[in-house]
Protein backbone atom coordinates (compact mmCIF):
# COMPACT_ATOMS: atom_id res chain seq x y z
CA UNK A 1 0.00 0.00 0.00
CA UNK A 2 1.29 3.44 -0.90
CA UNK A 3 1.95 5.83 1.98
CA UNK A 4 -0.82 8.26 2.78
CA UNK A 5 -0.43 11.83 1.54
CA UNK A 6 -1.12 13.76 4.72
CA UNK A 7 -1.90 16.96 2.83
CA UNK A 8 -4.94 15.16 1.41
CA UNK A 9 -6.29 14.10 4.83
CA UNK A 10 -8.35 17.20 5.55
CA UNK A 11 -10.73 15.88 8.21
CA UNK A 12 -10.11 14.15 11.52
CA UNK A 13 -12.15 11.20 10.26
CA UNK A 14 -9.77 10.78 7.31
CA UNK A 15 -6.71 11.02 9.55
CA UNK A 16 -8.17 8.52 12.00
CA UNK A 17 -9.03 6.14 9.17
CA UNK A 18 -5.42 6.29 7.96
CA UNK A 19 -4.10 5.52 11.43
CA UNK A 20 -6.53 2.65 11.90
CA UNK A 21 -5.66 1.15 8.51
CA UNK A 22 -2.01 1.12 9.62
CA UNK A 23 -2.98 -0.32 13.01
CA UNK A 24 -1.29 2.60 14.76
CA UNK A 25 -2.10 3.72 18.27
CA UNK A 26 -1.27 7.34 17.51
CA UNK A 27 -3.86 9.52 19.20
CA UNK A 28 -4.76 13.14 18.65
CA UNK A 29 -7.11 15.87 19.80
CA UNK A 30 -9.72 16.94 17.28
CA UNK A 31 -10.03 20.43 18.75
CA UNK A 32 -6.99 22.62 19.31
CA UNK A 33 -7.01 24.80 22.41
CA UNK A 34 -5.01 28.02 22.05
CA UNK A 35 -3.13 29.89 24.75
CA UNK A 36 -3.49 30.30 27.63
CA UNK A 37 -5.54 27.15 28.26
CA UNK A 38 -4.10 24.58 25.83
CA UNK A 39 -1.49 22.09 26.99
CA UNK A 40 1.04 23.37 24.43
CA UNK A 41 0.86 26.81 26.04
CA UNK A 42 1.52 25.53 29.55
CA UNK A 43 4.74 26.53 31.26
CA UNK A 44 7.31 24.04 32.56
CA UNK A 45 9.28 24.64 35.76
CA UNK A 46 12.81 23.29 36.03
CA UNK A 47 14.11 22.11 39.38
CA UNK A 48 16.25 25.24 39.71
CA UNK A 49 13.14 27.39 39.43
CA UNK A 50 13.50 28.54 35.82
CA UNK A 51 10.14 28.59 34.04
CA UNK A 52 10.02 27.71 30.32
CA UNK A 53 7.17 29.55 28.64
CA UNK A 54 5.50 26.84 26.53
CA UNK A 55 5.91 23.27 25.30
CA UNK A 56 7.41 23.83 21.85
CA UNK A 57 11.08 22.92 21.40
CA UNK A 58 13.14 23.96 18.39
CA UNK A 59 15.48 21.10 17.56
CA UNK A 60 19.19 21.47 16.80
CA UNK A 61 20.23 20.99 13.19
CA UNK A 62 23.66 20.66 11.64
CA UNK A 63 24.37 23.76 9.60
CA UNK A 64 26.27 23.78 6.30
CA UNK A 65 26.34 27.52 5.97
CA UNK A 66 29.26 28.65 8.13
CA UNK A 67 32.71 29.71 7.00
CA UNK A 68 35.47 27.19 6.50
CA UNK A 69 37.04 28.31 9.77
CA UNK A 70 33.84 27.59 11.69
CA UNK A 71 32.15 30.99 11.97
CA UNK A 72 28.51 31.85 11.17
CA UNK A 73 27.50 33.65 7.99
CA UNK A 74 24.36 35.66 7.27
CA UNK A 75 22.69 32.39 6.27
CA UNK A 76 23.33 31.14 9.80
CA UNK A 77 22.10 34.32 11.44
CA UNK A 78 18.91 34.17 9.36
CA UNK A 79 18.17 30.63 10.52
CA UNK A 80 18.71 31.56 14.17
CA UNK A 81 16.47 34.62 13.85
CA UNK A 82 13.73 32.36 12.50
CA UNK A 83 14.22 29.99 15.44
CA UNK A 84 13.58 32.99 17.68
CA UNK A 85 10.52 34.23 15.80
CA UNK A 86 8.95 30.75 16.02
CA UNK A 87 7.60 31.37 19.50
CA UNK A 88 9.01 28.12 20.85
CA UNK A 89 10.38 28.73 24.33
CA UNK A 90 12.91 25.88 24.45
CA UNK A 91 15.67 26.23 21.86
CA UNK A 92 17.55 22.94 22.03
CA UNK A 93 20.96 23.82 20.77
CA UNK A 94 19.94 25.84 17.75
CA UNK A 95 22.95 24.32 16.04
CA UNK A 96 25.25 21.31 16.26
CA UNK A 97 28.60 23.01 16.92
CA UNK A 98 31.77 20.92 16.66
CA UNK A 99 34.02 20.84 19.72
CA UNK A 100 37.11 20.72 17.49
CA UNK A 101 37.91 21.31 13.80
CA UNK A 102 38.55 17.62 13.17
CA UNK A 103 35.14 16.74 14.63
CA UNK A 104 33.17 18.62 11.99
CA UNK A 105 30.69 16.70 9.85
CA UNK A 106 31.21 19.14 6.99
CA UNK A 107 33.72 21.89 6.14
CA UNK A 108 31.19 24.65 6.89
CA UNK A 109 29.98 23.48 10.29
CA UNK A 110 30.30 25.92 13.18
CA UNK A 111 33.20 25.18 15.53
CA UNK A 112 33.95 26.15 19.10
CA UNK A 113 37.09 28.26 19.49
CA UNK A 114 37.98 31.20 21.76
CA UNK A 115 38.00 33.57 18.78
CA UNK A 116 34.42 32.47 17.91
CA UNK A 117 32.81 33.42 21.21
CA UNK A 118 31.67 36.84 19.98
CA UNK A 119 30.08 35.20 16.93
CA UNK A 120 28.19 32.77 19.16
CA UNK A 121 27.07 35.65 21.37
CA UNK A 122 25.73 37.46 18.32
CA UNK A 123 23.87 34.35 17.15
CA UNK A 124 22.15 34.08 20.51
CA UNK A 125 21.46 37.82 20.65
CA UNK A 126 19.90 37.84 17.17
CA UNK A 127 17.66 34.91 18.16
CA UNK A 128 16.58 36.67 21.37
CA UNK A 129 15.97 39.96 19.54
CA UNK A 130 13.78 38.23 16.95
CA UNK A 131 11.84 36.51 19.71
CA UNK A 132 11.38 39.79 21.59
CA UNK A 133 10.16 41.58 18.46
CA UNK A 134 7.54 38.93 17.72
CA UNK A 135 6.57 37.73 21.20
CA UNK A 136 7.73 40.26 23.77
CA UNK A 137 8.77 38.34 26.87
CA UNK A 138 12.14 36.58 26.67
CA UNK A 139 12.57 35.86 30.39
CA UNK A 140 10.98 32.43 29.90
CA UNK A 141 13.12 31.51 26.88
CA UNK A 142 15.72 28.77 27.46
CA UNK A 143 18.47 28.56 24.84
CA UNK A 144 21.11 25.86 24.59
CA UNK A 145 23.85 24.87 22.20
CA UNK A 146 24.78 21.37 21.07
CA UNK A 147 28.31 20.08 21.60
CA UNK A 148 29.22 17.52 18.96
CA UNK A 149 32.03 15.45 17.52
CA UNK A 150 31.07 13.63 14.33
CA UNK A 151 33.18 10.56 14.93
CA UNK A 152 33.08 8.16 12.00
CA UNK A 153 31.08 10.70 10.01
CA UNK A 154 33.68 13.46 10.30
CA UNK A 155 34.42 15.38 7.09
CA UNK A 156 36.24 18.49 8.28
CA UNK A 157 37.77 19.27 4.88
CA UNK A 158 35.23 17.51 2.65
CA UNK A 159 36.57 13.97 2.18
CA UNK A 160 35.74 11.44 4.91
CA UNK A 161 38.14 11.52 7.89
CA UNK A 162 36.54 9.00 10.26
CA UNK A 163 37.33 8.86 13.96
CA UNK A 164 36.19 5.41 15.07
CA UNK A 165 36.00 3.59 18.39
CA UNK A 166 35.71 0.07 17.04
CA UNK A 167 35.31 -1.74 13.75
CA UNK A 168 31.65 -1.87 12.80
CA UNK A 169 31.32 -4.36 9.92
CA UNK A 170 28.20 -2.70 8.53
CA UNK A 171 29.28 0.93 8.75
CA UNK A 172 32.96 0.28 7.95
CA UNK A 173 31.88 -1.18 4.62
CA UNK A 174 29.80 1.90 3.83
CA UNK A 175 32.67 4.26 4.51
CA UNK A 176 35.39 2.10 2.94
CA UNK A 177 37.10 1.71 6.30
CA UNK A 178 39.52 -1.20 6.10
CA UNK A 179 40.27 -3.70 8.86
CA UNK A 180 43.61 -2.02 9.60
CA UNK A 181 42.13 1.47 10.02
CA UNK A 182 43.32 2.90 13.30
CA UNK A 183 40.99 3.16 16.29
CA UNK A 184 41.08 6.29 18.41
CA UNK A 185 43.16 5.59 21.52
CA UNK A 186 42.08 5.98 25.15
CA UNK A 187 44.54 8.87 25.45
CA UNK A 188 42.98 10.59 22.44
CA UNK A 189 39.53 10.07 23.97
CA UNK A 190 40.78 11.94 27.03
CA UNK A 191 41.79 14.78 24.73
CA UNK A 192 38.34 14.82 23.09
CA UNK A 193 36.73 14.99 26.53
CA UNK A 194 38.84 18.07 27.23
CA UNK A 195 37.59 19.54 23.94
CA UNK A 196 34.02 19.10 25.20
CA UNK A 197 34.85 20.78 28.50
CA UNK A 198 36.53 23.70 26.73
CA UNK A 199 33.53 24.02 24.41
CA UNK A 200 31.14 24.08 27.38
CA UNK A 201 33.17 26.90 28.95
CA UNK A 202 33.00 28.87 25.68
CA UNK A 203 29.23 28.24 25.52
CA UNK A 204 28.88 29.67 29.02
CA UNK A 205 30.96 32.69 28.03
CA UNK A 206 28.69 33.22 25.03
CA UNK A 207 25.65 33.28 27.32
CA UNK A 208 23.93 29.99 26.59
CA UNK A 209 21.61 28.60 29.26
CA UNK A 210 22.58 24.95 28.77
CA UNK A 211 24.79 22.66 26.72
CA UNK A 212 23.72 19.44 25.04
CA UNK A 213 26.26 16.62 25.26
CA UNK A 214 25.18 15.03 22.00
CA UNK A 215 24.75 11.22 21.98
CA UNK A 216 22.68 10.54 18.89
CA UNK A 217 22.54 9.82 15.16
CA UNK A 218 25.70 7.75 14.82
CA UNK A 219 28.11 10.50 15.86
CA UNK A 220 30.90 9.90 18.36
CA UNK A 221 28.88 10.08 21.58
CA UNK A 222 26.32 7.66 20.16
CA UNK A 223 29.04 5.28 18.95
CA UNK A 224 30.35 4.94 22.50
CA UNK A 225 27.01 3.44 23.54
CA UNK A 226 27.41 0.61 21.02
CA UNK A 227 31.14 -0.03 21.60
CA UNK A 228 30.47 -3.55 22.86
CA UNK A 229 33.62 -4.92 21.22
CA UNK A 230 36.03 -2.17 22.27
CA UNK A 231 38.52 -3.28 24.95
CA UNK A 232 39.56 -1.09 27.85
CA UNK A 233 37.74 1.51 29.94
CA UNK A 234 35.52 2.88 27.15
CA UNK A 235 34.02 -0.32 25.78
CA UNK A 236 32.35 -3.57 26.70
CA UNK A 237 30.09 -3.14 29.73
CA UNK A 238 27.43 -0.45 29.87
CA UNK A 239 29.41 1.21 32.66
CA UNK A 240 32.39 1.50 30.33
CA UNK A 241 30.31 2.52 27.32
CA UNK A 242 28.82 5.42 29.29
CA UNK A 243 32.16 6.52 30.75
CA UNK A 244 32.68 9.13 28.01
CA UNK A 245 29.29 10.68 28.78
CA UNK A 246 29.83 10.56 32.54
CA UNK A 247 33.31 12.07 32.41
CA UNK A 248 32.11 14.97 30.27
CA UNK A 249 29.16 15.66 32.56
CA UNK A 250 31.36 15.45 35.68
CA UNK A 251 33.93 17.75 34.08
CA UNK A 252 31.31 20.35 33.18
CA UNK A 253 29.87 20.16 36.69
CA UNK A 254 33.31 20.78 38.18
CA UNK A 255 34.23 23.68 35.88
CA UNK A 256 30.79 25.23 35.44
CA UNK A 257 28.60 24.30 38.41
CA UNK A 258 25.78 26.65 37.31
CA UNK A 259 25.62 25.37 33.72
CA UNK A 260 22.56 23.25 32.91
CA UNK A 261 23.31 20.06 30.96
CA UNK A 262 21.16 18.23 28.46
CA UNK A 263 21.63 15.07 26.42
CA UNK A 264 20.07 14.37 23.03
CA UNK A 265 20.01 10.61 22.83
CA UNK A 266 19.28 8.11 20.06
CA UNK A 267 17.29 5.90 22.37
CA UNK A 268 17.21 2.98 19.91
CA UNK A 269 18.95 1.95 16.72
CA UNK A 270 18.70 -0.80 14.14
CA UNK A 271 20.43 -2.30 11.10
CA UNK A 272 21.57 0.01 8.30
CA UNK A 273 19.23 0.14 5.30
CA UNK A 274 19.94 0.25 1.58
CA UNK A 275 17.81 0.58 -1.56
CA UNK A 276 16.13 -2.66 -2.58
CA UNK A 277 15.23 -3.74 -6.14
CA UNK A 278 12.30 -1.33 -6.30
CA UNK A 279 14.16 1.53 -4.59
CA UNK A 280 12.50 0.97 -1.21
CA UNK A 281 14.74 0.61 1.79
CA UNK A 282 15.65 -2.86 2.99
CA UNK A 283 17.87 -3.79 5.94
CA UNK A 284 21.31 -5.06 5.00
CA UNK A 285 21.78 -8.80 5.59
CA UNK A 286 22.88 -9.79 9.07
CA UNK A 287 26.59 -10.65 8.99
CA UNK A 288 27.00 -12.24 12.40
CA UNK A 289 25.23 -12.59 15.73
CA UNK A 290 27.15 -9.79 17.45
CA UNK A 291 25.29 -6.65 18.48
CA UNK A 292 26.36 -3.26 17.12
CA UNK A 293 23.26 -1.28 18.08
CA UNK A 294 22.29 0.51 21.28
CA UNK A 295 18.65 0.05 22.27
CA UNK A 296 18.10 -2.93 19.97
CA UNK A 297 17.38 -6.55 20.75
CA UNK A 298 20.75 -8.33 20.37
CA UNK A 299 19.03 -11.39 18.89
CA UNK A 300 16.92 -9.34 16.46
CA UNK A 301 18.13 -5.75 15.91
CA UNK A 302 14.89 -4.89 14.09
CA UNK A 303 13.23 -4.94 17.52
CA UNK A 304 13.63 -2.26 20.18
CA UNK A 305 14.96 -3.21 23.61
CA UNK A 306 14.81 -0.40 26.16
CA UNK A 307 16.62 -2.14 29.01
CA UNK A 308 19.94 -0.34 28.47
CA UNK A 309 18.37 3.00 27.45
CA UNK A 310 16.40 3.01 30.69
CA UNK A 311 19.61 2.34 32.59
CA UNK A 312 21.23 5.33 30.86
CA UNK A 313 18.31 7.61 31.69
CA UNK A 314 18.47 6.47 35.32
CA UNK A 315 22.20 7.27 35.29
CA UNK A 316 21.54 10.74 33.86
CA UNK A 317 18.94 11.35 36.54
CA UNK A 318 21.45 10.33 39.21
CA UNK A 319 23.99 12.74 37.70
CA UNK A 320 21.51 15.59 37.95
CA UNK A 321 20.84 15.89 34.22
CA UNK A 322 17.26 17.07 33.83
CA UNK A 323 17.05 17.87 30.10
CA UNK A 324 16.73 14.84 27.77
CA UNK A 325 15.85 14.95 24.09
CA UNK A 326 14.86 11.58 22.59
CA UNK A 327 15.42 10.57 18.99
CA UNK A 328 16.35 7.33 17.20
CA UNK A 329 18.62 5.86 14.57
CA UNK A 330 20.82 7.88 12.23
CA UNK A 331 20.33 10.02 9.12
CA UNK A 332 23.32 8.29 7.54
CA UNK A 333 22.26 4.66 7.54
CA UNK A 334 18.56 4.37 8.49
CA UNK A 335 17.03 7.83 7.89
CA UNK A 336 13.43 6.59 7.79
CA UNK A 337 13.87 5.56 11.43
CA UNK A 338 15.40 8.86 12.49
CA UNK A 339 13.46 11.29 10.30
CA UNK A 340 10.26 9.86 8.74
CA UNK A 341 9.77 11.32 5.27
CA UNK A 342 7.76 10.56 2.16
CA UNK A 343 10.47 11.77 -0.23
CA UNK A 344 14.03 10.55 0.36
CA UNK A 345 17.20 12.63 0.06
CA UNK A 346 19.47 12.04 -2.91
CA UNK A 347 21.49 9.35 -1.14
CA UNK A 348 18.52 7.68 0.52
CA UNK A 349 15.82 5.18 -0.39
CA UNK A 350 12.05 5.15 -0.68
CA UNK A 351 10.39 4.63 2.70
CA UNK A 352 9.94 0.92 3.46
CA UNK A 353 6.92 1.78 5.63
CA UNK A 354 4.36 4.52 5.79
CA UNK A 355 6.26 7.34 7.51
CA UNK A 356 3.40 7.54 10.02
CA UNK A 357 4.70 4.23 11.35
CA UNK A 358 8.05 5.87 12.08
CA UNK A 359 6.38 8.79 13.83
CA UNK A 360 4.26 6.44 15.96
CA UNK A 361 7.36 4.41 16.88
CA UNK A 362 9.15 7.43 18.31
CA UNK A 363 6.01 8.71 20.05
CA UNK A 364 5.42 5.29 21.65
CA UNK A 365 8.99 4.97 22.93
CA UNK A 366 9.05 8.52 24.27
CA UNK A 367 5.76 7.87 26.05
CA UNK A 368 7.02 4.71 27.68
CA UNK A 369 10.17 6.42 28.89
CA UNK A 370 8.34 9.53 30.12
CA UNK A 371 6.06 7.35 32.24
CA UNK A 372 9.17 5.71 33.75
CA UNK A 373 11.07 8.97 34.37
CA UNK A 374 8.60 11.58 35.52
CA UNK A 375 11.31 13.90 36.89
CA UNK A 376 13.13 14.22 33.57
CA UNK A 377 12.16 16.89 31.06
CA UNK A 378 11.55 14.78 27.94
CA UNK A 379 11.52 16.22 24.42
CA UNK A 380 10.00 14.08 21.68
CA UNK A 381 11.09 13.98 18.04
CA UNK A 382 9.74 13.01 14.58
CA UNK A 383 6.77 15.41 14.73
CA UNK A 384 7.44 17.40 11.56
CA UNK A 385 6.15 14.62 9.30
CA UNK A 386 2.67 14.98 10.84
CA UNK A 387 2.24 18.23 8.89
CA UNK A 388 -1.32 19.62 9.44
CA UNK A 389 -1.86 17.10 12.22
CA UNK A 390 1.27 17.99 14.19
CA UNK A 391 -0.54 20.33 16.62
CA UNK A 392 -3.33 17.81 17.24
CA UNK A 393 -0.99 14.94 18.09
CA UNK A 394 1.32 17.25 20.02
CA UNK A 395 -1.46 18.65 22.17
CA UNK A 396 -2.76 15.16 22.99
CA UNK A 397 0.69 13.85 23.90
CA UNK A 398 1.59 16.76 26.18
CA UNK A 399 -1.84 16.80 27.84
CA UNK A 400 -1.68 13.08 28.53
CA UNK A 401 1.87 13.05 29.86
CA UNK A 402 3.46 11.16 26.97
CA UNK A 403 6.06 13.88 26.48
CA UNK A 404 6.88 17.26 28.00
CA UNK A 405 7.99 19.15 24.89
CA UNK A 406 7.27 18.69 21.20
CA UNK A 407 10.43 19.00 19.11
CA UNK A 408 10.28 20.54 15.63
CA UNK A 409 13.35 20.62 13.40
CA UNK A 410 13.06 20.71 9.60
CA UNK A 411 9.45 21.92 9.89
CA UNK A 412 10.75 25.20 11.30
CA UNK A 413 12.91 25.77 8.21
CA UNK A 414 9.82 26.11 6.01
CA UNK A 415 7.33 27.43 8.56
CA UNK A 416 9.00 29.10 11.54
CA UNK A 417 5.72 30.69 12.67
CA UNK A 418 3.94 27.37 13.20
CA UNK A 419 4.31 27.27 17.03
CA UNK A 420 3.18 30.88 17.28
CA UNK A 421 0.19 30.32 15.00
CA UNK A 422 -0.88 27.26 16.99
CA UNK A 423 -0.60 29.05 20.32
CA UNK A 424 -2.57 32.02 18.99
CA UNK A 425 -5.31 29.79 17.59
CA UNK A 426 -4.65 30.94 14.04
CA UNK A 427 -5.24 28.61 11.06
CA UNK A 428 -2.09 26.93 9.80
CA UNK A 429 -0.52 28.39 6.69
CA UNK A 430 -0.73 25.27 4.52
CA UNK A 431 1.61 26.58 1.83
CA UNK A 432 4.44 26.76 4.39
CA UNK A 433 4.04 23.31 5.96
CA UNK A 434 7.00 20.96 5.47
CA UNK A 435 6.06 18.09 3.15
CA UNK A 436 9.29 16.14 3.78
CA UNK A 437 10.73 16.81 0.31
CA UNK A 438 14.20 16.33 1.89
CA UNK A 439 15.86 19.10 -0.11
CA UNK A 440 17.16 20.41 3.21
CA UNK A 441 19.26 17.22 3.26
CA UNK A 442 19.93 16.76 -0.46
CA UNK A 443 21.35 20.29 -0.75
CA UNK A 444 24.09 19.91 1.89
CA UNK A 445 24.87 16.39 0.69
CA UNK A 446 25.93 18.18 -2.50
CA UNK A 447 27.86 21.05 -0.94
CA UNK A 448 25.02 23.59 -0.79
CA UNK A 449 23.71 25.28 2.34
CA UNK A 450 20.80 23.66 4.13
CA UNK A 451 17.39 25.29 3.93
CA UNK A 452 13.90 24.73 2.60
CA UNK A 453 14.30 25.20 -1.14
CA UNK A 454 10.72 24.24 -2.14
CA UNK A 455 8.84 26.48 0.33
CA UNK A 456 11.12 29.26 1.62
CA UNK A 457 11.27 31.96 -1.05
CA UNK A 458 14.68 33.05 0.24
CA UNK A 459 16.22 29.76 -0.92
CA UNK A 460 13.73 29.03 -3.70
CA UNK A 461 14.74 32.15 -5.64
CA UNK A 462 18.49 31.79 -5.04
CA UNK A 463 21.20 30.64 -7.42
CA UNK A 464 21.68 27.68 -5.08
CA UNK A 465 18.21 26.43 -6.01
CA UNK A 466 19.27 26.28 -9.66
CA UNK A 467 22.33 24.25 -8.72
CA UNK A 468 20.16 21.94 -6.62
CA UNK A 469 17.83 21.31 -9.56
CA UNK A 470 20.81 20.22 -11.67
CA UNK A 471 21.80 17.78 -8.94
CA UNK A 472 18.29 16.36 -8.69
CA UNK A 473 17.56 16.18 -12.41
CA UNK A 474 19.54 12.98 -13.13
CA UNK A 475 17.54 11.16 -10.48
CA UNK A 476 14.32 12.04 -12.30
CA UNK A 477 15.38 10.93 -15.77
Amino acid sequence: MKPYRLAQLKTSAQFREALESLALDLRFDEELIPAPSGSLAQTYSLKDGFVIGNRFCIQPMEGWDGTTDGRPTEFTFRRWERFGMSGGKLIWGGEAVAVSPEGRANPNQLTFAPQHVEDLKRLRQRLVAAHAEQHGNTSNLLIGVQLTHSGRFSRPLGPPAPVILYHHPYLDARLNIGPDYRLVSDEEIQGIIQDYLSAAALAAEAGFDFVDVKHCHGYLGHEFLSAFSRPGPYGGSLENRTRFMREIIAGIRQRLPQMRIGVRLSIFDTLPYQPGPDGSGVPVPRLDQNCYWFGADPADPSQINLEEPKAVLKMLQTLGVELVNLTGGSPYYNPHIQRPALFPPCDGYLPPEDPLVGVARQVRVAGELKRSFLELLIVGSAYSYLQEWLPNVAQYNVHNGLVDFVGIGRGILSYPEMPSDVLKGKPLQRKKICRSFSDCTTAPRNGLVSGCYPLDEFYKSSDMAKKLEKVKRPART
